[in-house]
């Protein structure tokens, strides 16, 4: 019998285990002794915070992120096929989403392995849920190109995009440039543009806005350096 392939969500903010890692979770990582994750120590970090084990010096971790070449699957995952389960960690939130576990994911599919998901906070599932944009038709597109004029291009034809097909488009960005997103975004959208930004979600300092283009240039807001998702829907 082969074994399953558990995809385990982690958190999105720090010091939140108590608030979204679920009994189910705590159950299925006390069951595991072999993991794949994008960093070793940030993974034995996480696990260890659950304390499930007198010690994790006994647990496997190898590395499973976005240059692991297809070839080195087989082997990854070879104890699968002995009947061995496997947990896939996240570096943040759940394996799978803008997330390299989806490698793991379709391999096992390809070898009729059962694949089981774990609820968990998603920070980009979250933002959309509190944003008020439209929840029905929604894509994701990772980072906007760092330069000001090419930011400029894909913003710009993003939103017409947006418009056309009536959806959200939502991002991601490095902490540190939060601030420089932002104001591609100002400038770029039109006024009755919607924006939201979810920041530091599922924190204590958890913040979430969502108001017109037009209503956020009044602001003169400025972005803590912390994980943040950005969301428009142009109308």
């Amino acid at each position: 019998m082969k074994g399953k392939l558990y995809l385990i969500p982690t958190l999105i903010a720090e010091n939140t285990q108590q608030e979204v890692i679920s009994p189910r979770i705590l159950e299925t990582v006390k069951s595991l002794n072999y993991f794949l994750c994008e960093n070793v120590r940030t993974a034995r970090r996480f696990v260890s915070s659950l304390h499930l084990f007198p010690s994790i010096e006994a647990l496997t971790f190898e590395v499973l992120d976005k240059d692991t070449a297809h070839d080195a699957l087989p082997s990854l995952l070879s104890p699968l096929l002995e009947g061995k389960d496997i947990g896939v960690l996240s570096e943040s939130g759940c394996p799978g989403i803008a997330d390299p576990g989806a490698l793991a994911v379709s391999y096992a599919h390809q070898n009729q392995i059962k694949v089981v998901p774990l609820v968990g906070p998603s920070s980009l599932l979250l933002a959309i849920m509190a944003s008020g944009l439209n929840g029905q038709q929604f894509a994701f597109h990772g980072y906007v190109p760092v330069e000001a004029d090419e930011a400029a291009i894909v913003v710009r034809k993003l939103e017409k995009e947006s418009r056309e097909k009536h959806q959200t488009q939502v991002f991601i960005e490095t902490p540190y440039r939060n601030n420089a997103l932002l104001g591609h975004l100002l400038k770029c959208l039109h006024d009755n543009t919607r924006l939201c930004i979810a920041s530091d979600l599922t924190s204590q300092n958890e913040k979430i806005m969502s108001l017109e283009v037009g209503k956020w240039k009044k602001l003169a807001h400025k972005l803590d350096k912390v994980p943040t998702v950005f969301l428009f829907l142009a109308s």
